[in-house]
């Protein structure tokens, strides 16, 4: 499938200033299926070896991490001649082997004239955990995330659509004409989400339990990394942690709370998984900031946060989620819809690079998100799950601050009222290409 990723890693091969290439991202985003295709796509010959199935590997590595050693052991081992500027190698999940992470530093002093790309699913986890060794300033690093919506589009073959609703996204004061199927589309992603399998099947058959069995073994391949990566008492709270997104999502406040994860619930005891959740790039840390004030970073309230999935699909499967549940209605059922499609929001920026923050107060609410654009200007951003858009956080939050321009994400087509622009769902990931 035709990923955002493609074009990054073309413009890595290109580069001057080449490194060698750490590509991250949580388990089954499709880093290796992307990595393969570029080879394919790019390279007459792959050096491709996946240290979570070659024990032989790792020996490579084992005497020297001299470039010119490590290239002899792949061609011994591969039974392959690498050629420094016809040869991808790749080196898969290279968290289960510190002296190949370590060698990256090598290739980019002695031998830059190779190309070289790592990747592992757990990768933060293991640095982090194990006090690897990490090869600061000599390496590049991509990471990819989940397929966003235009993605998506692409999978269903749906690519003049994407066009169509991009050139909409231009003129945000006219009406776009495709509004209610591109809708159809987007309820559709929420289900589905971004995981490339569950995309896949699900553009074949278009049966939305073939991609929840899908789903299903994902979140089973979770947990069992927790297992595997964690002591068993670290694993109970990073799975009780995990089990208690959705629960979060659903109430009418989402911050996050400790105590919702079970009774007596504390910081103390949950915090190291919520950082391993986070490492392991399956969950989505939201900071809050009391106030809009450039360098947002500078004036977060890290007691103050939310947690998303970092795939919506994956959330809406927790919920078990069907079509007839994503409809616009005002009854209790709009909270869980609210979560849903702000974590469906939050996924189409995190996939542009993008790290929004909230803003939210005592006495005047809050406001969803909040970055800045390429101009420097903090832009609000509402998110409403059908079209009553009523809301008086934005319009305290825009009386107090004056931002040069908010951001309405609704059920809505387009439009422009004064300093307000009205957004489609569906249009979502159109807003990281101006915001950082």
């Amino acid at each position: 499938m035709r990923r955002i990723i493609d074009d990054r890693l073309e413009q890595w091969k290109r580069s001057a200033r080449r490194k060698p290439l750490i590509l991250l991202g949580a388990r089954q985003v499709g880093k290796t299926y992307a990595i393969t295709h570029f080879a394919r796509r790019s390279f007459d010959s792959m050096a491709y070896v996946d240290f979570s199935r070659e024990q032989r590997a790792a020996a490579v590595f084992g005497d020297s991490i001299a470039p010119a050693d490590i290239v002899h052991g792949l061609e011994t081992l591969l039974r392959m001649r690498i050629d420094p500027q016809r040869t991808l190698i790749v080196l898969d999940e290279v968290q289960l082997c510190e002296r190949a992470l370590t060698s990256l530093k090598y290739f980019c002093d002695d031998a830059p004239q190779y190309h070289v790309i790592a990747a592992g699913s757990l990768l933060g986890v293991k640095v982090n955990r194990s006090r690897y060794s990490f090869p600061v300033g000599k390496v590049d690093m991509l990471t990819l995330h989940p397929m966003d919506f235009e993605e998506f589009l692409w999978a269903k073959g749906e690519e003049r659509l994407a066009s169509d609703i991009r050139e909409a996204y231009r003129t945000p004061d006219r009406a776009f004409g495709f509004h209610d199927r591109a809708m159809e589309l987007v309820r559709e992603y929420v289900l589905v989400g971004g995981m490339p399998e569950a995309v896949g099947i699900y553009a074949e058959s278009e049966r939305l339990d073939d991609a929840r069995a899908v789903q299903r073994d994902i979140v089973t391949a979770y947990t069992a990394d927790m297992a595997k990566y964690a002591s068993p008492r670290e694993t109970q709270r990073i799975l009780e942690a995990w089990n208690s997104v959705p629960k979060q999502l659903a109430k009418e406040n989402h911050k996050f709370q400790y105590k919702a994860i079970r009774s007596g619930g504390r910081s103390n005891m949950y915090q190291g998984a919520l950082s391993w959740l986070v490492s392991a790039g399956i969950i989505t840390r939201l900071t809050q900031v009391s106030e809009p004030v450039a360098p947002l970073r500078a004036f977060e309230d890290v007691s103050a946060f939310k947690i998303y999935m970092a795939d919506t699909g994956l959330l809406s499967c927790e919920y078990d989620a069907l079509p007839a549940d994503l409809e616009p209605s005002d009854d209790k059922a709009s909270v869980f819809r609210g979560g849903l499609y702000e974590n469906y929001v939050l996924q189409q920026l995190t996939a542009a690079d993008v790290s929004p923050h909230y803003w939210g107060t005592l006495n005047r609410g809050e406001v969803e998100f909040i970055a800045r654009d390429g101009d420097g200007d903090i832009i609000p951003i509402e998110v409403k799950s059908g079209t009553n858009v009523t809301a008086r956080s934005l319009v305290a939050y825009r009386a107090k601050y004056r931002p040069r321009y908010a951001v309405r994400l609704s059920a809505r087509n387009f439009g422009v009222d004064g300093d307000l622009r009205s957004i489609p769902l569906y249009a979502a990931w159109l807003l990281g290409e101006n915001l950082r």
